[in-house]
């Protein structure tokens, strides 16, 4: 019988490895193509569409891109707004929905329910309140109209809360017992126990924000201040018969983020499994 059983998982398992494998090579084939392509002059890739690998390797495109652009402004851009604005989503999901979670008082479900409803809110519905308001502010044509509007982030604490709810009382109990303060608290249990739950919003956030042209449409207007997705469009309509350029220029922007989704990865599987068996 446990003979029986070992063939049986042993053909499951090869069968959904060769099932992944395949899968894997359908998703990562465009990212591919695009990186082959970026090595390829543009006469090879219109010539020459379904060759793989180029045949006379080349990095003009590369060169065109970091020379002819301000394509480090455009970097350090999507960096400043990526970065800061992760961080602190990350600070203010984890501690607001420590608050929502641990903390009683008159509205607590009713501030939980309405930061529900921003989330179903339709994106397209706040796009002109948005503009409005950050017209008044001053801010239009600024960075700091794509950092500060961003500091809380709904989903985040949405996610944050439902991990601390399943946290044991007795871990609060015991530190309070020990007179440690609600920071304290929240700095040396509530964090350290979140961890997977910080590893997927840290995913969710930098990728969401980085990949963002539809905000930095609205409210940029210099090309100097805009970030790598929108001056990406910008970039390959000014050079649109360049397209080894244009394939440089996306093979570049995806390096930031497929740096972020190697080191939280183990976090973000963990994240999604834990979510899945609650």
């Amino acid at each position: 019988m446990k003979m029986l059983k070992d063939k049986k998982n042993r053909k499951l398992r090869i069968i959904s490895f060769v099932i992944l494998f395949l899968a894997a090579i359908l998703f990562l084939a465009p990212y591919f193509w695009m990186l082959s392509n970026s090595f390829k002059s543009t006469k090879e890739i219109l010539l020459e569409p379904t060759n793989m690998l180029p045949k006379q390797f080349t990095l003009d495109g590369y060169v065109k891109v970091l020379t002819e652009s301000p394509f480090f402004r455009w970097m350090a851009n999507s960096l400043f707004v990526t970065i800061i604005d992760t961080i602190v989503v990350l600070f203010t999901s984890s501690l607001i929905g420590f608050v929502l979670s641990k903390y009683r008082f008159k509205l607590n479900k009713a501030l939980f329910y309405v930061i529900l409803i921003t989330m179903m809110m339709p994106t397209a519905a706040m796009m002109i309140p948005n503009f409005l308001l950050i017209s008044k502010l001053g801010w239009y044509d600024k960075i700091i109209s794509l950092v500060v509007p961003t500091f809380v982030n709904a989903f985040g604490i949405f996610l944050c809360k439902q991990f601390i709810d399943d946290m044991p009382k007795e871990l609060f109990e015991c530190a309070m017992l020990d007179n440690a303060g609600p920071f304290t608290i929240y700095r040396k249990i509530v964090l350290p126990g979140i961890r997977p739950a910080l590893g997927s919003l840290t995913i969710f956030t930098f990728l969401g924000l980085w990949n963002d042209y539809q905000t930095p449409l609205i409210y940029l207007n210099s090309s100097e201040n805009m970030t790598l997705p929108l001056a990406m469009s910008y970039f390959s309509t000014q050079h649109l018969s360049d397209l080894s350029a244009t394939m440089a220029a996306a093979s570049l922007i995806m390096i930031p983020a497929s740096i972020v989704f190697i080191i939280f990865q183990k976090q973000f599987i963990k994240g999604i499994t834990m979510t899945g068996m609650k």
